[in-house]
């Protein structure tokens, strides 16, 4: 199971406690921001009322499709700017302070552009600071999750983030539904109503913020380890002298100590660590899997799965369906559930590898469908469908609900599960930011590009998408890992042969049963005994003892 809990070290039945689980819920208000926005903006800039009230009516088509892709890309960019940012708010001022501020300017976006009328300017500039709150808050909601976490429920927390998105999602599909069946569309409260929503999930994450208490490692990064202990006693409904705490703190300054091993001679504070990172660069195993990184993310978001998120109304609307509104939210139910059962049952049973060829394999396959019917049919132009376009067309909706099913069993999540494995702990903190970077860089390509590719293009759009899906599985085939099951201190090895797809078989080049020897944590054994750091003992050091006389 995805989220069964598998105990690095023995834990107290204490440290699971509603403390822990509120905090993950509080954060995970976060994911409803850009869940409901990924949702909901598409259908309600479209609406009568909306291009009636700021002009739109009156553009050439050249001029909407130009204000389309930017009003939508303008919030991705935002975010971009926002994820960069993050990083060194959250150092200089706390993880809390962080996403406090990033809750305040997404809401204040959310205020503008609610409140405006017959001005574009204005709804723009409301897009842009919710953009920026949502993208300081993925820069943070990693590095705070895995700081305050223990161990064996982090995948459960990093759950309730992704439950949370898709959640949003819902909320945006169902809200446009309902704005449809119950408002005139061509009335301001048509997209007043859509456009205020926002606040609610914003105000829920800005009420979850005063609920969040400062990460122990950054306490004691500042020297504060009192306050940092008093913390740890919080979270895990434990006193200072238990040996729970001690080995936890015990961690944390060990993990400090190698951030700190990687600033080097650059200096101290954010810049000296920074600049120690740009350096890690020149180790061509660490420079792959930053270019990994971003060729995943590129990839999810070329896979035509985010801009039918955005542009679901316009791709319905090409298939010849007129309530689009219904079958985008219906689309959304489909994603949601196979993103919850993905996550909670399969991602740690089947790897990353398989289901991602498999995923994209398939959608590949759905999108030519899509691509030629469009083609062929006339869906789009045709006022008269003929017996046969209508199978065609029913054939095309059940099949971009099997295409949302397929997605999320592989591009959904697994560049972010195997963007959060692959890199050492020394490079951690930033490594989250690169990622969130990364994906945010590549929404806005694809949500910019989108319109105009379907204005010029047409089926053509769908070929392309499919293009990219095979694209995808050659891309996995030959340099992404299956990261399940290997330890974070072997990665080092596993990314350090050549890029030949051979490397990434790993029962032929670890044999029999795929585990890489650990030959460079002999530092951390006493002579295959057991673990000496702080982390592990008892029946856990025997534990580790006998992985390493397994492998």
């Amino acid at each position: 199971m995805g989220f069964k809990i598998i105990e690095d070290r023995p834990t107290p039945p204490e440290v699971y406690n509603w403390r822990i689980y509120l905090m993950g819920c509080c954060i995970a208000f976060g994911a409803l921001t850009f869940g409901y926005d990924a949702a909901f903006i598409g259908t309600t800039i479209t609406r009568p009322g909306f291009t009636k009230a700021f002009g739109i009516d009156n553009m050439t088509a050249k001029e909407k499709t130009n204000n389309s892709s930017n009003l939508t890309s303008s919030f991705t960019a935002a975010c971009f700017f926002g994820a960069v940012f993050a990083w060194p708010a959250m150092e200089a001022y706390g993880r809390r302070v962080a996403l406090q501020g990033a809750a305040v300017v997404f809401n204040i976006g959310a205020i503008v552009m609610s409140v405006t009328d017959h001005n574009l300017g204005m709804i723009y500039a409301g897009r842009v600071l919710t953009g920026l709150g949502v993208g300081a808050i993925t820069g943070v909601v990693p590095s705070y999750l895995a700081e305050i976490s223990p161990p064996p429920i982090r995948g459960v927390l990093v759950g309730y983030f992704e439950v949370a998105y898709q959640a949003g999602n819902l909320v945006g599909f169902w809200i446009n539904y309902g704005v449809t069946k119950t408002i005139d569309l061509h009335s301001p409260k048509a997209y007043r109503i859509p456009l205020a929503v926002q606040l609610i999930p914003g105000g829920m994450f800005a009420i979850g913020t005063l609920f969040m208490i400062e990460s122990p490692m950054l306490l004691v990064k500042r020297g504060k380890e009192a306050q940092a202990i008093k913390n740890l006693e919080y979270l895990r409904q434990l006193p200072a002298d238990h040996i729970y705490i001690q080995e936890e703190l015990a961690m944390i300054h060990n993990r400090i100590a190698e951030e700190n091993t990687v600033a080097g001679g650059e200096g101290k504070g954010i810049k000296g660590y920074f600049l120690g990172c740009v350096r890690e660069l020149r180790v061509a195993s660490i420079r792959h899997r930053a270019v990994l990184v971003m060729g995943m993310m590129f990839l999810q978001n070329f896979s035509g799965a985010i801009t039918i998120n955005y542009y679901s109304p316009s791709i319905f609307k090409a298939i010849g369906i007129t309530d689009t509104t219904l079958w985008t939210g219906i689309y959304g139910v489909f994603k949601a559930t196979s993103s919850f059962i993905f996550f909670l049952v399969f991602v740690d049973r089947f790897g990353r590898r398989k289901p991602w060829m498999i995923s994209a394999g398939a959608c590949s396959l759905l999108l030519i469908y899509l691509g030629v019917y469009i083609k062929l049919g006339h869906p789009q132009t045709t006022k008269v469908l003929s017996e046969s376009t209508k199978k065609g067309g029913n054939a095309a909706i059940a099949l971009i609900m099997v295409y949302a099913v397929f997605w999320a069993f592989g591009g959904n999540g697994l560049p972010w599960v195997v963007s959060a494995e692959i890199f050492p702990i020394r490079l951690r903190s930033l490594a989250g930011a690169w990622a969130g970077c990364g994906q945010w860089l590549a929404s806005f390509a694809a949500t910019k590009a989108f319109p105009e590719m379907l204005l010029k293009m047409d089926w053509g759009v769908f070929i392309f998408f499919a293009a990219v899906c095979l694209l995808t599985v050659a891309f996995t085939f030959i340099w992404i890992p299956e990261t399940k099951g290997i330890p974070i201190e072997a990665m080092d090895q596993l990314f350090g042969g050549p890029t030949r797809h051979s490397q990434w078989r790993q029962k032929k080049v670890y044999p029999p049963h795929g585990f890489p020897p650990l030959e460079g944590l002999t530092d951390h054994y006493d002579g295959g005994k057991g673990m000496e750091t702080p982390g592990l003992h008892g029946d856990s050091k025997k534990e580790s003892a006998d992985y390493l006389e397994h492998v």
